[in-house]
């Protein structure tokens, strides 16, 4: 396939301390595997960005030299890291100025809630990780419990492995379904997981409710953090 007439598209991908690698690796690949972008990772520095499974991604911009106008705007979620980025004006800022304009507004997992307290969300259905999804009602967000979900431009994907759909989903909107045809086939994206437990519903009561406990405090201080949030756009 040529690349399509005119500049590349300008693709920026928000990379913070302790995100999860997979929420932003995933979507990058489908993205990257496109004729005619450019696809920036974006950071407050140039230093290696630590993960929460130990491993580090590699910035190619800092916020000062993020491109001011781009096509796409992606974050991706993570714990620790997404209550820190939720509190962090400097990634708020940059995340607010850039989606202001952006043709398209993305996250994975609990990229939404960073999305949200930049005030990006207000009015939008939108989705997150299942744990922390009532969060999105705290930055005026209409919560739906979908893989992807689509609203006017802004476009939302469940946790983690979820944002490997974003991304063709994302190549669809960008290129149209016969190319996004051969990006699926480029990864061999035909999912055949060794057990059905990847939501709530599939993994049964026992795992859903071991997870919620677990993550109860975490969902809490994401709530806060978009509490704070919400009075820079209130």
């Amino acid at each position: 396939m040529a690349a399509p007439a005119g500049p590349p598209l300008q693709i920026a991908m928000v990379a913070y301390p302790q995100m999860t690698a997979l929420d932003l690796v995933g979507p990058q690949l489908m993205l990257a595997s496109l004729l005619g972008v450019e696809v920036h990772v974006v950071a407050a520095s140039r230093d290696p960005v630590p993960t929460d499974t130990g491993l580090a991604l590699v910035p190619t911009r800092t916020f000062a030299e993020c491109p001011p106008e781009v096509d796409v705007l992606f974050v991706g979620g993570g714990a620790t890291g997404t209550v820190e980025a939720m509190r962090d004006p400097d990634l708020l800022d940059l995340v607010a100025s850039r989606g202001a304009g952006a043709r398209w507004v993305t996250s994975v997992c609990t990229g939404a809630l960073v999305l949200g307290a930049a005030g990006l969300l207000r009015g939008y259905r939108a989705t997150t990780h299942w744990v922390a999804r009532e969060v999105l009602a705290t930055v005026g967000a209409t919560a739906v419990d979908a893989r992807v979900v689509t609203d006017r431009n802004r476009m939302t994907g469940a946790g983690v492995s979820a944002g490997l759909d974003l991304g063709l989903a994302l190549a669809i909107a960008l290129r149209g379904e016969a190319y996004a045809r051969a990006v699926a086939l480029n990864a061999e994206y035909a999912p055949a997981p060794p057990l059905d437990a990847g939501s709530p519903a599939s993994a049964g009561v026992d795992a859903t409710s071991m997870l919620q406990a677990m993550y109860a405090p975490l969902v809490a201080a994401m709530t806060s953090a978009a509490q704070a949030a919400s009075v820079r756009w209130g």
